[in-house]
């Protein structure tokens, strides 16, 4: 399996808080989420927890014994959060986290499993392509952020309200309702969405974290389809240029966005029916 990423920083000078990476077989994508300025929660930041929590995921895939991706998944956030519940407050609402994209090739299958708002999107031999995410932040967002409609933005109204939004979206956070993201807690893993494909049905995979998968909404540079041909022609790279135009040319606009953070992962060449390609070399570029 090939396995090309690119990867960019939102804003210059500033860590990059995502993680994408790859063993023989498997890939992983983390997009980290916090709040600046809680360093007193956390002294090792967002950056720190998503790399750690990236790192310990490929180390376990890459033994490549078939283990269910959920449980490699619990088993990992239990050992990032012992190695800073010592000096951290873990379980505060504001503390590091990130959604989990993992795929993996093994013997025939391509297995994969997806925790928050990040996206999968399988490329089939035969039909359109399959677009996997997990809605329920949006959904929980949307919700919380109902009793904004109809209010001025910039009055004391509007930012009391949005300060309760963003109150009731922390208290919904890995809980039974709301949504569910990696944190402190590994029950959280339980919770993914997960499947399996046979590897013979699919030509090609992608990873994009949310940063990047503006390029489709709310940008609307193209479409899920469009960001396939983008990938077989330019790479990942050319996706994460394209989102980064887009945000120049709207940045004094209603419609700006602050710049985020976006990497893609592109799974190509996937293996077929010989166990034995599944130990050839990532290609990560």
């Amino acid at each position: 399996m090939h396995v090309s990423m690119a990867t960019s920083a939102g804003k210059a000078g500033q860590p990059n808080e995502d993680f994408a990476g790859a063993v023989p077989g498997a890939a992983v994508l983390l997009d980290g989420a916090g709040i600046p300025g809680t360093e007193s929660i956390c002294s090792h930041g967002v950056a720190w927890y998503t790399h750690r929590l990236g790192g310990a995921l490929l180390g376990r895939l890459s033994r490549d014994d078939g283990r269910d991706l959920a449980a490699i998944l619990a088993t990992t956030i239990g050992e990032i959060a012992a190695d800073h519940r010592g000096t951290c407050d873990i379980t505060n609402p504001s503390s590091p986290q990130a959604t989990v994209v993992m795929v993996r090739a093994h013997r025939d299958r391509l297995d994969y499993l997806l925790l928050a708002d990040s996206f999968l999107v399988l490329d089939p031999v035969r039909g359109g392509p399959q677009v996997i995410t997990d809605e329920r932040e949006v959904t929980t967002r949307r919700i919380c952020s109902a009793s904004l409609d109809g209010v001025p933005s910039g009055t004391p109204e509007y930012d009391r309200i949005r300060d309760s939004c963003v109150e009731a979206l922390r208290a919904r956070r890995n809980q039974p309702g709301g949504y569910w993201i990696a944190k402190d807690d590994p029950h959280a893993a339980e919770e993914a969405v997960t499947g399996s494909r046979p590897l013979h049905d699919l030509d090609n995979v992608a990873l994009l974290s949310n940063g990047a998968s503006r390029i489709v909404s709310p940008y609307g540079l193209t479409d899920w389809p469009g960001v396939l041909e983008l990938l077989a022609a330019g790479g990942p790279a050319d996706i994460i240029r394209r989102v980064r135009q887009a945000e120049a040319r709207t940045s004094a606009g209603l419609d700006a966005r602050v710049p985020d953070d976006a990497t893609v992962a592109h799974c190509t060449h996937l293996p077929r029916s010989e166990v034995g390609e599944l130990s050839q070399p990532a290609d990560s570029r």
